[in-house]
């Protein structure tokens, strides 16, 4: 479970089993969750409660997702993930213009969502997730150190930021352009195949040798599994 102790999510959205289930596994993470059913609820608890991240449905009777978004910019400068049945690129565009952080399309994963979460934690709140427990793995940002189990591992600058990327996404596939833009830069000119190296070299040093913990996944990229 997630070191996320102290960290506020508000869930936003008119289906009762939804809310249900994200509140359930958010929980599970070591969340503070708040709920709402309807826009103004979730205004008047953004006052009350300043959660850190809000989900917020776009589909809502009455005051919608997008509205409820852009009253809450005017409130407190809170991370906001909006989520929608829709897959138009009008709407993705409007919430983000509004102010929205991010944008999900259902279904999706929980462990998606969880990564979201986290990188919206980091931006806007980097000092709360300084020191984070995922799985095996413990990650402190502060000493860029990374402990798995109880071995405290020897990474280069590069492997700290390679194993950190990985692992805040485990359960998701991650192309090597994905990490070559994430932990080189958009900007790197050199070869794809510098990935590999660097994962063979974090797979010795975590003893992975039968790549049970960064999985290779053939044509598509790697993924971290927790064991």
């Amino acid at each position: 479970m997630s070191l996320n102790k102290g960290i506020k999510i508000l869930l936003v959205d008119d289906e009762p089993t939804i809310l249900q289930f994200l509140e359930m596994g958010l929980e599970n993470e070591g969340f503070q969750v708040l709920t709402a059913q309807d826009g103004m609820t979730a205004v008047t608890m953004v006052k009350e409660h300043q959660p850190h991240v809000v989900i917020l449905d776009v589909m809502m009777p009455g005051m919608d997702g997008f509205e409820v978004c852009r009253m809450l910019k005017k409130i407190q400068n809170v991370a906001t993930i909006m989520l929608t049945a829709r897959e138009d690129v009008e709407d993705r565009v409007k919430g983000l213009t509004l102010g929205a952080d991010d944008y999900m399309i259902k279904p999706f994963s929980f462990e998606e969502l969880l990564a979201r979460i986290h990188a919206r934690i980091r931006n806007h709140y980097p000092h709360l997730l300084s020191k984070v427990l995922l799985g095996p793995f413990q990650i402190d940002d502060r000493r860029k150190e990374i402990t798995y189990g109880d071995k405290l591992l020897e990474l280069s600058p590069t492997e700290y930021s390679l194993l950190k990327y990985l692992v805040t996404n485990h359960g998701l596939v991650l192309s090597k352009p994905m990490i070559l833009d994430n932990v080189w830069g958009y900007d790197f000119g050199g070869e794809e195949n510098i990935v590999e190296v660097y994962i063979r070299s974090l797979r010795d040093k975590l003893n992975d040798r039968q790549h049970r913990i960064i999985r290779t996944l053939r044509g598509a990229g790697y993924r971290v599994d927790f064991v």
